[in-house]
């Protein structure tokens, strides 16, 4: 995956993590994974997944948080 494609992906998480961001307790990085599992291709979700399992820092709180729960999703359905 290209550098330029992750930086597009993650911009974009951290975007949806900024809207979500508000909203009291977990309901922020529950809203922000129901959006990612809605609107992205599992691709997406696969390459984002991977940004994070790399340890990057990239991803801001409610993103990162949004991810992990897509990471959980993933180890369930395996």
């Amino acid at each position: 995956m290209s550098a330029a494609k992750i930086e597009k992906l993650v911009r974009m998480a951290n975007q949806i993590g900024d809207f979500f961001a508000p909203m009291p307790g977990s309901a922020g990085v529950e809203g922000a994974a129901d959006h990612l599992r809605k609107f992205w291709t599992p691709k997406m979700i696969s390459e984002i997944i991977a940004y994070l399992n790399a340890g990057h820092a990239g991803l801001n709180v409610t993103a990162a948080g949004a991810v992990k729960s897509l990471k959980q999703d993933a180890r369930t359905v395996l």
